[in-house]
C-alpha cells in the first residue's frame, strides 16, 4: 500500500509543507544575536534573530506520527518525541512584505538513513505547519508567526539518533539605487551596490533576469529543468531615458529605473506595460521576492496543481509539497505563472515559493536569489514557450489512454493471500463487463512485491492490457522488469521524496528507464513532481476519501494544470479509501473526459456498510455496471480524438483539458463562480460534472456560440447561463461546440487492438453558415517511431450553407506500421432537416447508405470503403429551391 505516514492532514495555508530542498537556504541563520535555548523552549525577538537546540538520543523510531506520541505529562523528559516551545514576538506589521513570510524553523541529524518528523502547533493546539517526509533535514515555515508555538519533533524511523533544530527571523533589505549599466548584443549586467543583476533577452520573446545580493549570480538548478537555454536575441538596443534606461529587442523594452533600481517590462511601443515592478527587489536571510503594480483587470493561472482552483486574482498561490492531498493542496506546484496581462514568469529555482496575487502582486521564493523567465504572448502562447524551456508534454502510448486498474495481489492485508497471477482475473472482469482496460499495475513496493512476472505480462498482453508495477523505494530493478514486459512505472511518495530535484529526477529516470530497454514510449505516474514533470509523466492528484466534495474540487484542479503545461492530471477514479455506488459513477463519468484515469482497489471500504469495497466498474451491478460501461466505452470511442490532442500537447504544450477561459479569454463569465466547476475536453466538449446528489444540475455556463446537447440535441445559444438540467444518474451534463469536427473509433470498441482498423467515425456538429477544419493525427500508438517521422495526419474541412452542408476529407499524408490503405467512414450529422439527397463525390449515395432521425436531428451516412491515398467530398443537400425561395414543389 501506499505510505500512510504522508497523508498528514496540513492546513491548505501552511506554505511551505515538506522542504528538505531548503537545506542551504532557511539554515543559512545570521551568526549574531543567538538566543539561548533550554530544554523547555527560546525566544525570537529583533534581540534574538536565531535559536538553536539539540534533542536527545533516541534509541528508536515510533514509525508513525503524532498519534504515536504521550502526552508532555507521561513523557517529560522527551524520551519517547520532543517537544520545544518557541515564542516569537516581532513588532506590528513585522511580516508584510517579507519574502519569507514567517519563521523558518528545521531540524537536521547526522545519518541521512534515521528519519525525524516535524510539527508544530500554535496556542490553541492547532497545527499550523508539518514536514513529514523523507528529506534531512526536515524544514518548514511557521506562516505570519507571533506568539507560542509548541514544537513537536518524532523519531519516526532512528537508531540512536539525535537531531539538532534551528530557527530564525529573516531580516530584510532593499534594492538601492542603481550605480552601474553595461552590456549589450542581448546581455546586460546591473548593479545597485551590493546587488548584481543580469537582463538577458532570448530569442522567441523571452527575457532572462537574475539578481543577487552576494555580488555574483549562481545557477543551483542547473540543466535539471531547464535542459537547454535559448540562444541570446542579439538585436538589442539601449538607451537612457533619463530616471531610467531602456533596452529595446524586437519584443519589448526593459526600463532599468535608477533611483531605487526597479525594472518594468514594456511592449515595443514603450508605453504599454507587461509589468512593472512597484517596489524594489527585497531579500532577507533566505529569501527573495518581488513585487508589481495588479493590473484593474489582470488575472492570475498557473502554479502547476492547485488543488481546488484554477483562477488565481486576489489569492496566495504556495508553490511547494504539502503532502495535502486534498482541496488547498499544491503536491505538484510549480514556479511559474501566467497573466492575462500577456506574459507568463517561470522561476528556475527547486526551492519553494510563496505567490500572492493582490495589489501588489508579491512572488518570492524561499532563496536569497532572483532567476526568472519571462515569456511573451497570450496564454497559449506563453504555456507552449514554458514547455519549450521546461519540457514539453511526453506523447504517451495509446494504451495510456484507456482506463488503468491498479491493486496490490501478493501479501495484501487487506483482502488476504492472493498471487499476482490473480490479476488475470480482473483483467477477464473487464472483457466479460465489455468495459476497456489498457494496463495494470499489479504489485505495491510496500510489502506487496509480485511472483510470476513474465506469465503475468503474457496473461495481460492476451486480453490486451499492457503490465505496470509501482515502486516505493527506488528504479534500480526496472531495466530487467522492463525487459520482461513492464511498460507502466508508477513512483510512490517515498521514491520522490527527500526534495524536488530528486522528484523530477525520478520522473526522468523512469521514463528513460523504459525507453532504454524497450521500443515502448516511457509511461510514468507520480504523485509528487516540480516544473518539468510535464515531460515525463502524468502527475496524480494523490490519496483522497471518496466524497461530493472530492468530486467538486477536483474539477478546476485538472483544468487548471493545463495552464502550467500539465498535459496529464488526475486523481484516483472515486477515491482510494471508501466508496460510495453514486459518486463513483459520478466520478467514472466526467473522468471519462480526462486523457489518464486509474481505479485505485483493494484499500476501500463502503461508505455505507464499512465493509471492504473493490472499485472495479462493475462491482456495484445494476444500474451502476451499464452506466460506467456507457461512459467508458464513450471514452474509448473519442480515442483518436484524444490522441489528436496528445499529438498537439507534444507540440504546443497545451493540454486536452482546459479552463472555459483559455478557449474564451475575452468572456468575463469564464471566470465566475459556475464556470469554476466545469471545463473543455479539447475545444469542443463542454463537460459539467454533477457534484452534488442531486438529478439536476444549476449554474451550467455556455459561452458565445452554439452549443448542442450530445445526449438530446437540443441547442443552447451562448453566452448564457442552464439552470435545472435534468442530469439522472446515467446523464453527465455534456455540449458540444457548433463547427465541432470528432473523430471516433466504431461503436462497441473495447480496445485499441481490437478495434475495426477498417472504420473511422466521424460525429459532425455543422454550423449553418460557416466553415469548420480539424486535422487528425495517427501513428502505430505504442513505438517511438513517431519521432521519426513514421505518423499520419488527414485533414477534415466542414462547411455550411442554405443550401445543405459539405464534408471534405482529405487524403491521409503519411505512413505508420499497421496503417490501412482503405476504410470505410460512418458520419453523424447534427441539425437540420433531412437532406434530399446525399452525394459522395458528386454521386448519389443509395437511400440504404445513410438516414435521417427526426427525433435528435441526426443524419447517418455510410460510405463504401474507400483509399486513404485520396480524398473524397460528401455532400448533404437540402432540397432543391425555386427561384422565390421555396422549395420546389411545395
Amino acid at each position: 500500500m501506499r505510505r500512510l505516514r504522508h497523508r498528514v492532514p496540513w492546513p491548505a495555508w501552511t506554505p511551505l509543507g515538506v522542504a528538505g530542498v531548503l537545506a542551504g537556504t532557511l539554515l543559512a541563520a545570521p551568526a549574531p544575536a543567538r538566543a539561548a535555548a533550554t530544554a523547555a523552549g527560546a525566544v525570537l525577538d529583533p534581540a534574538h534573530s536565531s535559536v538553536s537546540w539539540q534533542s536527545p538520543v533516541y534509541a528508536k523510531g515510533t514509525g508513525g506520527g503524532p498519534e504515536k506520541c504521550p502526552d508532555a505529562a507521561t513523557d517529560p523528559g522527551g524520551t519517547v518525541c520532543h517537544r520545544f516551545d518557541l515564542t516569537v514576538s516581532v513588532p506590528d506589521g513585522y511580516w508584510d512584505d517579507n519574502p519569507e513570510g514567517g519563521v523558518p524553523l528545521s531540524i537536521g541529524w547526522e545519518r541521512p538513513a534515521d528519519d525525524f518528523d516535524l510539527y508544530v502547533y500554535d496556542d490553541r493546539g492547532k497545527q499550523v505547519a508539518s514536514s513529514a517526509g523523507t528529506a534531512d533535514p526536515e524544514a518548514t515555515v511557521i506562516p505570519r508567526a507571533s506568539g507560542t508555538y509548541h514544537v513537536l519533533v518524532v523519531p519516526y524511523a532512528v537508531h540512536d539518533n539525535s537531531f539538532t533544530g534551528t530557527a530564525y527571523l529573516p531580516a530584510t533589505t532593499d534594492a538601492g539605487d542603481l550605480t552601474s549599466f553595461s552590456g549589450g548584443a542581448g546581455s546586460y549586467t546591473i548593479g545597485a551596490g551590493r546587488l548584481t543583476a543580469r537582463a538577458d533577452f532570448l530569442k522567441g520573446g523571452q527575457l532572462r533576469l537574475q539578481a543577487d545580493p552576494s555580488g555574483s549570480l549562481s545557477d543551483p538548478a542547473g540543466t535539471a529543468i531547464v535542459r537547454r537555454r535559448p540562444a541570446l536575441q542579439r538585436h538589442t538596443s539601449s538607451f537612457d531615458a533619463g530616471d531610467y534606461y531602456g533596452i529595446r529587442s524586437p519584443e519589448a523594452v526593459l526600463r532599468v529605473y535608477k533611483k531605487p533600481l526597479r525594472f518594468g517590462l514594456y511592449r515595443p511601443d514603450n508605453r504599454t506595460r507587461i509589468w512593472q515592478e512597484d517596489k524594489p527587489l527585497r531579500w532577507s536571510t533566505g529569501g527573495m521576492r518581488q513585487s508589481l503594480t495588479r493590473g484593474a483587470d489582470e488575472q492570475f493561472f498557473g502554479g502547476g496543481e492547485q488543488n481546488g482552483s484554477f483562477s488565481h486574482r486576489g489569492r496566495t498561490m504556495y508553490v511547494a509539497n504539502s503532502f495535502d492531498w486534498n482541496e488547498g493542496g499544491y503536491n505538484n506546484s510549480q514556479p511559474f505563472y501566467l497573466s492575462s496581462a500577456g506574459y507568463g514568469v517561470f522561476r528556475n529555482t527547486f526551492a519553494p515559493g510563496v505567490y500572492t496575487f493582490g495589489a501588489p502582486v508579491t512572488t518570492g521564493q524561499q532563496e536569497r536569489r532572483l532567476d526568472a523567465y519571462y515569456f511573451l504572448g497570450d496564454a497559449k502562447q506563453v504555456i507552449g514557450k514554458y514547455t519549450a524551456l521546461v519540457g514539453r508534454p511526453f506523447m504517451p502510448p495509446v494504451y495510456g489512454l484507456e482506463p488503468g486498474d491498479s491493486d496490490c495481489y501478493l501479501h495484501n492485508a487487506n483482502r488476504g493471500e492472493r498471487h499476482t497471477l490473480d490479476a488475470l482475473k480482473i483483467a477477464d472482469g473487464y472483457a466479460e463487463h465489455r468495459m476497456p482496460l489498457g494496463w495494470m499495475l499489479v504489485n505495491d513496493g510496500y510489502g506487496c512485491g509480485y511472483e510470476n512476472l513474465e506469465q503475468t505480462v503474457k496473461g495481460l498482453q492476451d486480453r490486451h492490457a499492457q503490465l505496470g508495477l509501482w515502486t516505493e523505494d527506488g528504479i534500480d530493478k526496472l531495466a530487467d522488469q522492463v525487459r520482461a514486459g513492464q511498460r507502466v512505472a508508477k513512483l510512490d511518495v517515498a521514491w520522490v521524496g527527500n526534495g524536488y530535484k530528486f522528484a523530477l529526477d525520478a520522473c526522468d529516470a523512469a521514463k528513460r528507464g523504459i525507453e532504454d530497454n524497450s521500443d515502448a514510449r516511457g509511461f510514468v505516474w507520480l504523485p509528487v513532481s516540480w516544473a518539468g514533470a510535464q515531460r515525463c509523466g502524468v502527475l496524480w492528484s494523490g490519496d483522497q476519501k471518496l466524497s461530493w466534495d472530492y468530486i467538486r474540487w477536483q474539477i478546476p484542479t485538472y483544468a487548471g494544470a493545463t495552464m502550467s503545461g500539465i498535459a496529464y492530471n488526475t486523481g484516483d477514479v472515486g477515491s482510494i479509501y471508501r466508496h460510495d455506488a453514486r459518486m463513483y459513477a459520478r466520478d467514472l463519468q466526467w473522468k471519462a473526459f480526462l486523457p489518464a484515469i486509474m481505479t485505485m482497489d483493494g484499500w476501500a471500504t463502503d461508505l455505507t456498510t464499512g465493509k471492504p469495497a473493490d472499485q472495479q466498474p462493475w462491482r456495484d451491478g445494476e444500474p451502476y455496471t451499464s452506466i460506467n460501461r456507457k461512459y467508458l466505452q464513450l471514452k474509448e470511442r473519442l480515442l483518436p480524438y484524444m490522441y489528436t490532442l496528445s499529438a498537439q500537447a507534444a507540440r504546443t504544450g497545451v493540454g486536452a483539458v482546459r479552463p472555459l477561459w483559455l478557449e474564451y479569454p475575452d468572456d468575463p463569465g469564464t471566470l465566475g463562480a459556475q464556470a469554476k466547476y466545469e471545463f473543455l475536453s479539447g475545444p469542443d466538449f463542454l463537460v459539467a460534472p454533477v457534484y452534488e446528489d442531486a438529478d439536476t444540475r444549476d449554474g451550467i455556463y455556455l459561452p458565445k456560440g452554439t452549443w448542442t446537447d450530445y445526449w438530446t440535441g437540443r441547442t443552447y445559444q451562448g453566452p448564457t447561463t442552464v439552470n435545472g438540467y435534468h442530469a439522472p444518474l446515467d446523464t453527465l451534463p455534456l455540449f458540444v461546440r457548433e463547427g465541432a469536427i470528432v473523430p471516433m473509433w466504431p461503436e462497441g470498441t473495447t480496445s485499441w487492438q481490437t478495434r475495426d482498423r477498417h472504420e473511422l467515425d466521424w460525429d459532425l456538429y455543422p454550423a449553418a453558415r460557416g466553415t469548420g477544419h480539424y486535422t487528425l493525427y495517427e501513428d502505430d500508438g505504442v513505438t517511438r517511431d513517431f519521432t521519426k517521422g513514421a505518423a499520419a495526419t488527414q485533414r477534415v474541412s466542414m462547411r455550411g450553407d442554405a443550401r445543405g452542408t459539405t464534408v471534405t476529407v482529405g487524403a491521409s499524408r503519411g505512413d505508420y506500421a499497421g496503417k490501412v490503405d482503405a476504410r470505410t467512414y460512418r458520419f453523424t450529422v447534427h441539425g437540420g432537416t433531412a437532406p434530399a439527397r446525399v452525394l459522395l463525390d458528386g454521386r448519389p449515395l443509395p437511400r440504404s447508405a445513410w438516414s435521417y432521425d427526426a427525433g435528435t436531428r441526426v443524419t447517418t451516412v455510410r460510405t463504401p470503403s474507400l483509399p486513404l491515398d485520396r480524398g473524397f467530398t460528401l455532400r448533404l443537400a437540402g432540397p432543391e429551391r425555386n427561384r422565390t425561395g421555396t422549395a420546389a414543389g411545395s
